[in-house]
C-alpha cells in the first residue's frame, strides 16, 4: 500500500468516524428530548390510549406555539377549518362535469400519441379490479390501451372473466389481456405487460388503484406543450373504497434529483416515452418491492424533459397488505430501495457512500457521500461589535468541528467597543484566523465580497456571527454536496434558541412581500416536516446566507453577492444566479446550527429598516420577475404562499 492510498484510507476512516459521532450526538439529543417528555408527563402511568391522546395534544400545541396570542391560536384553528373545506375541491369534486369531459374528448393535438397503461394482475379482489378498469375507461383522452398480464392462481379465475367482460364492454380492442402460466412477481408480470403493449408512451398503474378521469388529457397536453418524455402527477392515499376519504395528500415538487435519491417521491402516476427504455429493462426483479424507484432513477436520468403535472390525479388505495398502508407489509422493499439508490449512485461515479434510513420513514434515506480530498474552507464572518455573539460563534466552530482544514476570516465593519478590538487581538494569536476591515456603511454583500477576496480556501462558507455549531461534522455534511460538479450553494438547518426552525430551505415568493421565505418556519426541531422533508437533503431554490457553502470559483463566476442588495435578499439573489447557470442548490438537515437571528442588526420591521427592506424587495421582484411568476419548482403551487407550513392554498 503506497502513501497516497494509505492517506486516502485514513481520510475515509476519519470522515466515517466524524459521521458516526454526529449520528450518535443526534441520537442522544433525540433520546434526551423523548426522556424529558416522559419525565414531565403527569399521566405517564395512565393507559396507552391516554398517552397517545396526550402526545397528539402536545403535537398540536407545538404547531400552534408560534401563533402568539390566543387570537393567533384561534386564527390558526379557523384556517384549518377553511383548509379542510379547500380539500373538498380534490377527489371526485375535481372530476370534469359532462360538458368539460366532452370538450376534453373532442380536443385534438398535433401529437395524438397512444398511451399503454401496464397493470400486472395477481389475485386482484373483484371490487379493486372493476374500479381500476372503470377509471381507465373513464379517461377523457381516449387513445389508450390497457395491458393486463395476469399471474393469478386457479382460485382467482374470476379475474379473467371480469377482464373479458370489460373487453366486450369496450368493444374497441383497447383492453389487452394475457394469462400467464405462472406468477412472475411484480417485475416479471409488468414486463409481460410491456411485451404486449403497442403505445408510444408507457404508464405504470397498480391493480388496486384509481386514476383521475383527466390524467391522460393533462399528460397529452404536457407532451405537446413541453415535449415531456417523463411525466408524473400529485397523488393521495385513500381508505374505505372512497377516494374522497383521503389519508395523505402528496403534493410534490418538480423534478429534483437529490429528493429522488433520498426517497421515491415521484412514484405515481409515472408515464414515459417508450424510447427511454431502449437498451434497458423496465423492471429489474432484483429490486422487487422498489422496482419502480429503480426504474424512475434510471429513466429520469435518460429523460430530457421530466414534467410534473401539479394536480392530484392518482388515488393510491390503502388496505391491509398494501405498501400505502404500511411499508412493513413489504419489509424487503426497504433493502431493495437502498439497492436501487446505490446502483444509481454508482452509475453517477460515486464511491464509498452510505445509505441509511431516517427517523421519518424506512425508505426515506440519508446519503453520506465521500469527501474527496481535504479542500480548504474559508469561513467568512461579518461582524460589528456584539463580541459575545462572535466569540460564541468562533468558539463553537473551533471546538465542535471535526473538519480541520479551514480558515476563519472576520470582516470588521464599524465596531466601536473596546472589547471587540481586544477580542480581535486574541484571535490574531490563532494562525487560522485573520481579521480584515471593511470601510464604509454596512453592506452585507460588500462585506462578504471583501472576505471572499481575502480568502485562500477552495470553498467559501458564509457564516453569521450570531450562529452556533451543533453538529460536529457540519462542514463535512455540507461539503459532500458542495464538492459535486452539479451543485452550487449548500445550506444548513438553523434553529432559534428554543429549538424551533429558523431555516430549512428558502421558497420563492413565500410571504407578504412575495419575494422569498423560509419553509417549515417555527416548527419544532423534532418535526418530520411535510412528507418527511425535514429529514433528508433536498434541492431548493435558495438557502440562507447565514450558513452557506459554495465553491470559490462559482462565487467568482456569478460575481459574488449583488451589492445593490445591501442587507436583504442578497443570498436568495446569489442562489438564483447559480440556478440560472444550471447549478442545483441543496438544503441538508444534517448540518445543524443555532441562529440567534437579527441579534446583531435587529429586525427589518419598522422605520428606516422597513423602508429599506421594501425597496430591496421591489428591486428583487423586478430583477427576478419571470422566475417568480413561473413559481418555485420545489414548492407545489397547491400550497399557500401566505404560510410556511405547507398549508393548502385556500383560493385558486
Amino acid at each position: 500500500m503506497d502513501y497516497k492510498e494509505a492517506y486516502e484510507n485514513e481520510h475515509l476512516r476519519n470522515a466515517d468516524l466524524a459521521g458516526r459521532v454526529a449520528d450518535l450526538e443526534a441520537k442522544c439529543d433525540e433520546l434526551s428530548f423523548q426522556l424529558n417528555r416522559i419525565k414531565t408527563n403527569p399521566i405517564w402511568k395512565a393507559s396507552a390510549p391516554l398517552r397517545r391522546c396526550m402526545h397528539f395534544v402536545l403535537r398540536q400545541r407545538s404547531r400552534l406555539k408560534n401563533c402568539g396570542s390566543i387570537r393567533g391560536v384561534i386564527s390558526k384553528l379557523e384556517y384549518k377549518k377553511i383548509e379542510k373545506k379547500a380539500m373538498q375541491r380534490y377527489g371526485t369534486h375535481s372530476f370534469p362535469d359532462s360538458d368539460e369531459a366532452e370538450r376534453q374528448r373532442g380536443q385534438r393535438f398535433p401529437r395524438m400519441i397512444k398511451f399503454s397503461i401496464l397493470v400486472p394482475l395477481y389475485n386482484t379482489p373483484e371490487i379493486f379490479l372493476r374500479e381500476m378498469i372503470d377509471s381507465v375507461m373513464a379517461q377523457t383522452y381516449e387513445n389508450w390501451e390497457l395491458c393486463l398480464a395476469d399471474g393469478s392462481d386457479a382460485e382467482h379465475g374470476y379475474v379473467r372473466n371480469i377482464v373479458e367482460e370489460y373487453q366486450k364492454k369496450d368493444g374497441r380492442g383497447r383492453i389487452v389481456y394475457e394469462k400467464l402460466d405462472k406468477n412472475e412477481g411484480i417485475s416479471g408480470n409488468t414486463n409481460r405487460c410491456l411485451a404486449i403493449s403497442t403505445g408510444e408512451y408507457i404508464g405504470l398503474f397498480d391493480h388496486d388503484d384509481i386514476l383521475h378521469p383527466s390524467v391522460l388529457y393533462e399528460y397529452i397536453k404536457a407532451i405537446n406543450e413541453k415535449n415531456a418524455d417523463y411525466l408524473y402527477c400529485d397523488e393521495t392515499t385513500f381508505k374505505s373504497g372512497n377516494i374522497n376519504q383521503m389519508l395523505t395528500m402528496h403534493f410534490k415538487p418538480d423534478y429534483a434529483v437529490d429528493n429522488l435519491r433520498a426517497n421515491n417521491y415521484i412514484c405515481h402516476f409515472s408515464v414515459f416515452d417508450r424510447k427511454l427504455l431502449d437498451g434497458t429493462e423496465l423492471f429489474r426483479s432484483r429490486f422487487d418491492g422498489s422496482q419502480d424507484h429503480d426504474m424512475i432513477l434510471r429513466l429520469t436520468d435518460r429523460a430530457e424533459n421530466v414534467v410534473h403535472v401539479p394536480k392530484l390525479m392518482y388515488y393510491w388505495r390503502s388496505h391491509p397488505g398494501s405498501t400505502a398502508s404500511d411499508i412493513n407489509a413489504k419489509p424487503y422493499a426497504i433493502e431493495s430501495a437502498k439497492g436501487a439508490v446505490a446502483d444509481h449512485l454508482k452509475r453517477h461515479g460515486f464511491e464509498h457512500f452510505q445509505i441509511t434510513s431516517t427517523r421519518a420513514f424506512e425508505t426515506i434515506f440519508k446519503i453520506r457521500y465521500q469527501i474527496i480530498g481535504s479542500p480548504k474552507i474559508s469561513v467568512i464572518i461579518a461582524n460589528k461589535d456584539h463580541v459575545s455573539d462572535l466569540k460564541r460563534c468562533i468558539t463553537s466552530v473551533i471546538e465542535k468541528s471535526t473538519y480541520e482544514n479551514y480558515e476563519i476570516i472576520v470582516v470588521e465593519n464599524n465596531s466601536t467597543e473596546e472589547g471587540t478590538f481586544a477580542y480581535y487581538e486574541e484571535l490574531k494569536e490563532n494562525e487560522r484566523i485573520k481579521v480584515v476591515t471593511f470601510e464604509g456603511n454596512f453592506n452585507y454583500s460588500a462585506v462578504n465580497n471583501l472576505g471572499a477576496a481575502n480568502a485562500t480556501g477552495e470553498y467559501l462558507l458564509l457564516l453569521n456571527n450570531d450562529t452556533q455549531v451543533i453538529t460536529v461534522n457540519w462542514i463535512e455534511e455540507m461539503l459532500m454536496y458542495a464538492q459535486r460538479d452539479d451543485v452550487g450553494a449548500v445550506g444548513a438547518k438553523l434553529y432559534y434558541a428554543d429549538k424551533t426552525i429558523q431555516h430549512a430551505g428558502v421558497v420563492l415568493a413565500l410571504g407578504a412581500h412575495r419575494t422569498a421565505g423560509h419553509s417549515h418556519y417555527g416548527q419544532h426541531r423534532d418535526n418530520l416536516g411535510y412528507m418527511g422533508r425535514l429529514c433528508y437533503a433536498q434541492n431548493v431554490s435558495a438557502v440562507t446566507g447565514a450558513c452557506l457553502l459554495v465553491k470559490k470559483s462559482l462565487f467568482d463566476i456569478v460575481g459574488g453577492l449583488d451589492e445593490s442588495f445591501a442587507v436583504s435578499l442578497n443570498d436568495v439573489d446569489f442562489c438564483l444566479k447559480l440556478r440560472q447557470r444550471g447549478y442545483l442548490n441543496v438544503f441538508t438537515p444534517f448540518a445543524e446550527l443555532y441562529h440567534y437571528e437579527s441579534v446583531s442588526r435587529g429586525l427589518d420591521d419598522r422605520g428606516e429598516k422597513a423602508e429599506r427592506y421594501n425597496e430591496e424587495s421591489e428591486r428583487f421582484r423586478k430583477k427576478w420577475k419571470d422566475v417568480l411568476e413561473a413559481g418555485d419548482p420545489y414548492y407545489n403551487p397547491n400550497f399557500s404562499l401566505d404560510r410556511s407550513d405547507f398549508a393548502l392554498k385556500i383560493n385558486q
